[in-house]
């Protein structure tokens, strides 16, 4: 595709792509920056979604989880949503309380099954407080993980104005330049089911941004978009009582290694004993 015309040169076509496009054509303005950081030392952190906690012999089986997620090495984990299958008090202090074995920290987001019903996520944003669209460093990364939901609603959602309202207060904050990580649990990547309508939007707020990671869940089924070293995928679920969407069987989760200003990340199965 030639993006320069005699009256459009290639900075204003850019501009001019939506975000989608722009991945799918390898072609993200931030990513491809030639004074990008690319910070020294190598770490691994998990990637996981969808755990759906909802019965007693949840716990044993994601205590076997983190288990085996500990024997990886790794620094911390985010949580893609969904931690619960109906948003109750106690499956979330349940997923909480197992997680809070795994080095470092977890770091979770909203999933639509987190809410007790449309309008209730109390018991979530109580169970862990500032953890709805937050931001943290590790190692000269940023990491931002971010509230795709639309309350209960598992298909034609839009991300809604408070999300919005948060990027427009706190992305000013961060340094464009810095390798980032964005995490949501519902789809970003073009064409995965289930992604909301205004997925477009959310991505076009990070689009000078150096992204290098996108890591979502919801859309049980390993699914990926990568260009120009921009990773954007959804995971099979690692969840006792709920199956995959693509029929697969396997559970697990993404182990990811962060080195030389990119990501990578291998889908690790977990079998119970």
């Amino acid at each position: 595709m030639n993006l320069e015309t005699p009256h459009l040169n290639r900075r204003a076509a850019l501009e001019r792509l939506s975000a989608g496009t722009l991945l799918a054509l390898g072609l993200w303005p931030g990513a491809l920056r030639a004074n990008n950081e690319t910070p020294s030392g190598t770490f691994r952190f998990i990637a996981v979604n969808d755990t759906h906690c909802m019965s007693p012999e949840c716990g044993p089986y994601l205590e076997g989880v983190v288990k085996q997620m500990r024997t990886a090495e790794i620094e911390f984990c985010l949580h893609a949503g969904d931690l619960t299958e109906k948003g109750e008090r106690h499956h979330l202090e349940t997923v909480k309380d197992i997680f809070s074995a795994v080095p470092g920290s977890m770091y979770p987001v909203l999933g639509n099954h987190d809410y007790l019903t449309q309008t209730d996520r109390r018991a979530y944003t109580q169970t862990f407080p500032l953890r709805v669209n937050y931001y943290f460093h590790h190692r000269g990364w940023q990491f931002i993980g971010l509230d795709s939901t639309d309350g209960l609603r598992y298909e034609k959602t839009e991300i809604q104005p408070a999300t919005f309202e948060w990027l427009r207060d706190y992305l000013p904050r961060l340094n464009k330049r810095k390798p980032t990580v964005l995490f949501t649990h519902f789809p970003l990547g073009a064409g995965v089911n289930y992604r909301p309508a205004n997925a477009d939007q959310l991505l076009d707020c990070f689009r000078d941004f150096n992204l290098q990671g996108v890591f979502n869940g919801h859309y049980h089924s390993l699914t990926e978009r990568q260009h120009t070293g921009v990773l954007i995928t959804t995971n099979r679920c690692c969840a006792l009582k709920r199956t995959n969407h693509d029929g697969s069987k396997q559970k697990g989760y993404f182990v990811c290694e962060a080195k030389d200003g990119r990501v990578k990340r291998q889908f690790v199965e977990y079998k119970p004993a």
